[in-house]
């Protein structure tokens, strides 16, 4: 029997794998780089052991470190956790070696399916040699064969830019996983990413626990799951289990494990097959009533599974919460999360690694909680997920809250036959609105604000009659004034009245309409309800000027590297790469904003630098509308490809 389990990973994956231990008396250890000092999975385990450095590099992905932490720590087994060496086969024979349980699949099942394209040939599906793809072949996808996350990835349309993405595709796999070796396969456009759960014992037992569906991803990572996937075809259905089935059985598989398929006019294409429990697996716990880690742990232990598998009922659906800007090329954030109030009740689950207080850093992956709701239908539980979501408060870095509330309710994704892959290339300027009501929230934080020091409903100010005070919330422009009887007469915008303020909620008559507007603030932002509103600085500081054609830093990070053979003087294009910055995991292209001369060079591969640090200037030959830098994936913690 396991008494106590190390966790070789961190966040929200950490704080789900202790709470199950805890239900089964298991004792508990996490392990922590410097930046995670003060992390939740830290506060939330029965011991810690330090892990020197920063970087994953220096700290969860060294096998030896990780070892040594749980023989030091008295840890009887070892669960990897999604992400990091949760797919590494010498860290699961490091981890047996040292005598301990490894909770999770064979070593030699591990290497087997390690390699996409080994995994292809030993289930008879061959990727595409890459001197072989013709026009006809357009479009391909570039894919490393290590690793997942997007990282390795990329799509080709034209034959001439082969050559060049699969050098980039290799460095990047490189960097990311240590190999990089990639390989190319056909590009199914807006396919549908169907995945079958697998649970195995020593025994034999084979489970197929359902499909799920997690097709809405962005830079080929999953946003929204959920199971099962809907609107398949019933002999599909039995085909994907039936494959699924055999390859587990094909490698020798034990525990919990995931196949993942394109599934595309009628057809389901092999991808991969994940050897860890996956990000997205909560959804498959609360339609079939199981807890995957538990039975991954009695699995470990050499107990059966039972011959028959449960009996799924209703419908769940996960949506990602993460720290980044959609619209601004999906760009993670960083900073203090003053409030994370997250609804939970019948039918909702959070599963989180972050609590109010915490602080969202540059070196791990910007999710800050996975959102389940289940119901006995897929609209009730779609309908259910986006209004707890709404209802969430988080006052802190800019998040896909309103996003993923926008994806839920789209045609796109309430329609299953519109589903798949593509959907935010389609959508993501509809999707990424403002949601109604903006005005009359500038307006309750602007009232707030003047209510700041005074008595509940506004007094304090003097009994004559003053000139509008104005303050400025992104795009509104908010006038109002004092009145006579201790409130505010609002000016601007027409229509909207105050009833009653105080410094953290406003009563707003609006249109004969009245609602009642929670306010919370920090610093220059103010939070209401689901807008976050930063308030325009009365006198700007000219230091913060910046010339046109500079390109500063939309976030703490490292550079990385920079154009080969960038100069300051050379002539560049609207669009071009120059250099590119790393930041929580993911790697960002910093592009020329215009075309004409680079006139500085602010960035070298290693350097520091913090937001807004100013990287280049490039001197535009005429006036050019700006380019936005853009987001792929760097090494990251999380695990999907898709």
């Amino acid at each position: 029997m396991i008494k106590s389990v190390l966790v070789a990973n961190r966040g929200e994956i950490a704080c789900r794998i202790f709470r199950t231990c805890r239900e089964l008396g298991i004792a508990t250890v996490a392990v922590y780089s410097d930046a995670d000092a003060d992390a939740l999975h830290v506060r939330e385990a029965d011991a810690a052991v330090r892990l020197p450095g920063a970087t994953p590099a220096e700290t969860y992905l060294r096998a030896d470190l990780v070892v040594r932490a749980a023989l030091a720590a008295g840890a009887d087994a070892v669960h990897p956790g999604y992400g990091f060496l949760s797919e590494n086969e010498e860290f699961a024979r490091a981890v047996t070696g040292a005598g301990l349980v490894w909770i999770g699949p064979p070593p030699a099942a591990i290497a087997a399916m390690a390699s996409k394209t080994r995994a292809k040939e030993l289930l008879g599906v061959a990727p595409l040699a890459a001197a072989d793809v013709t026009e006809d072949d357009l479009p391909v996808l570039v894919k490393a064969a290590a690793g997942g996350g997007g990282r390795g990835m990329r799509v080709v349309r034209e034959l001439a830019a082969l050559e060049g993405e699969l050098s980039a595709a290799s460095a990047e796999a490189l960097s990311a996983f240590g190999d990089g070796e990639v390989f190319v396969e056909p590009y199914v456009e807006n396919g549908r990413h169907v995945e079958v759960q697998i649970l195995a014992d020593t025994h034999g037992t084979v489970w197929t626990l359902g499909t799920r569906d997690c097709s809405l991803q962005r830079r080929h990572q999953k946003v929204v799951e959920e199971a099962p996937a809907p609107g398949l075809p019933a002999a599909l259905v039995d085909e994907l289990y039936a494959r699924s089935a055999a390859a587990a059985k094909a490698v020798g598989y034990v525990g919990a494990g995931t196949v993942e398929f394109l599934v595309a006019g009628g057809r389901a294409h092999f991808l991969e097959m994940n050897t860890r429990l996956q990000v997205e697996h909560p959804v498959t716990e609360e339609i079939y009533g199981v807890d995957l880690v538990a039975l991954q742990i009695a699995v470990a232990e050499g107990g059966p599974l039972p011959a028959e598998t449960p009996v799924p009922r209703g419908h769940a659906i996960e949506a990602r919460l993460y720290a980044e800007d959609p619209a601004g090329a999906w760009t993670p954030q960083t900073g203090l999360l003053h409030t994370l109030d997250l609804p939970t009740g019948p039918g909702l689950r959070v599963d989180t690694g972050y609590a109010s207080g915490d602080t969202v850093g540059v070196h791990y992956d910007a999710m800050l909680a996975k959102i389940v709701a289940h119901a006995p239908t897929r609209a009730a539980a779609a309908r259910a997920l986006a209004h707890a979501l709404e209802r969430a408060r988080l006052h802190g870095p800019a998040t896909n809250r309103d996003l993923l509330v926008a994806s839920l309710r789209h045609p796109g994704f309430t329609d299953p036959d519109q589903l798949g892959t593509g959907f935010y290339e389609q959508h993501l300027a509809a999707l990424t609105e403002p949601p109604a009501g903006e005005a009359q929230a500038a307006v309750a934080a602007a009232l707030a604000e003047a209510a700041r020091g005074t008595s509940r409903f506004g007094g304090g100010w003097r009994n004559v009659r003053s000139q509008d005070e104005v303050k400025v919330y992104g795009a509104h422009e908010v006038r109002y004034r004092p009145t006579r009887d201790g409130g505010y007469e609002v000016t601007s915008p027409a229509g909207i009245h105050a009833v009653a303020v105080s410094p953290d909620r406003v009563r707003l008559d609006v249109d004969g309409v009245v609602r009642d507007f929670e306010v919370a603030r920090h610093g220059a932002t103010a939070y209401v309800g689901r807008h976050r509103l930063t308030a325009a600085p009365r006198f700007p500081d000219p230091r913060e000027q910046t010339a046109p054609g500079s390109l500063l830093a939309p976030m703490p990070g490292t550079v990385v590297r920079v154009a080969e053979g960038l100069a300051v003087g050379d002539p560049v294009e609207a669009g071009q790469p120059l250099l590119w910055l790393e930041a929580m995991k993911m790697e960002h292209r910093v592009l020329a904003p215009a075309s004409g001369t680079l006139t500085a060079l602010h960035a070298a591969p290693g350097r520091q630098v913090e937001v807004g640090a100013l990287l280049a200037v490039v001197q535009p030959a005429v006036e050019q509308p700006a380019v936005p830098t853009e987001g792929v994936p760097s090494e990251a913690q999380e695990e999907d490809p898709a």
